[in-house]
């Protein structure tokens, strides 16, 4: 079975996040594998090992994104694939339809993929692809079951699971839950560095920087504002209770 897997590079959750320039700086900031693709990149790698087969990881971005991809193949993954827009000037028709087009010209049953980014949290690209492709599309799976032609998917839903069969190939996205990400072994981490990497370019896909233009513009970036200090009443529990009240009403304004 060949198992394609969609993967971003995000900023670590963890991180400290800081503006310049109206952007987001990367100085200082550690890049990981998106979340909710590397439960993608466990799940490919577990099928792998049920039924046999071949993962390839893709992604798109510039040279730094290749940390994110020799981690997925030091986790287990065969190959993988990093298609350069050229720009930083990308949104999720940019990135879904590089990845529609790479995906087209390679042979594969499945697709995976996270249900969201953490940093845009767009939930967008994948479900993009799938309409490029015309292939269906399973979202947020809490459960996958590979069979012969089909797939079976258990999917979150507001206030419960549904379970979806869908032939293939098709895409599916990972949710939190689907299992627990293995982590690279000394041996995966020296065997990823052997591991094939094709960098491609637009032009390597027979698109152009016009074909695959943003749609959405970024006019600007700015952090939450600081969460203020919370307020203690002292007093007898009576004038405490009023005191209570008229803040929630007329400061907080949620009553």
């Amino acid at each position: 079975m060949k198992i394609l897997v969609l993967l971003k590079q995000t900023f670590d959750t963890e991180a400290k996040i800081s503006i310049e320039g109206g952007k987001i700086s990367r100085s200082g900031v550690s890049m990981i594998i998106n979340a909710y693709d590397e439960f993608a990149v466990e799940e490919a790698l577990k099928i792998k090992e049920s039924l046999g087969g071949e993962v390839t990881v893709i992604s798109t971005g510039d040279d730094g994104v290749q940390d994110a991809l020799r981690q997925a193949l030091a986790m287990g993954a065969d190959k993988a694939v990093l298609i350069n827009p050229g720009t930083d000037d990308v949104d999720e028709f940019t990135t879904a339809t590089i990845l529609a087009k790479a995906v087209s010209g390679m042979e594969y049953d499945l697709i995976l993929a996270g249900w969201r980014a953490v940093d845009d949290g767009s939930a967008q690209v994948a479900g993009r692809v799938a309409e490029i492709l015309g292939i269906p599309i399973a979202k947020l799976a809490a459960k996958i079951d590979v069979e012969a032609g089909k797939a079976t998917a258990t999917c979150e839903i507001e206030g419960g699971t549904e379970v979806i069969e869908i032939p293939l190939p098709a895409i599916i996205t990972a949710q939190k839950g689907l299992n627990e990400p293995r982590y690279p072994s000394m041996k995966g981490i020296m065997q990823a560095k052997k591991k094939p990497m094709d960098k491609k370019g637009l032009g390597d896909l027979g698109l152009d920087a016009g074909a695959v233009a943003a749609k959405v513009k970024v006019l600007s970036v700015s952090l939450p504002a600081a969460r203020a200090a919370g307020k203690v009443f002292d007093g007898e529990p009576a004038d405490t209770a009023a005191a209570v009240v008229k803040a929630l009403r007329e400061e907080a304004k949620v009553i």
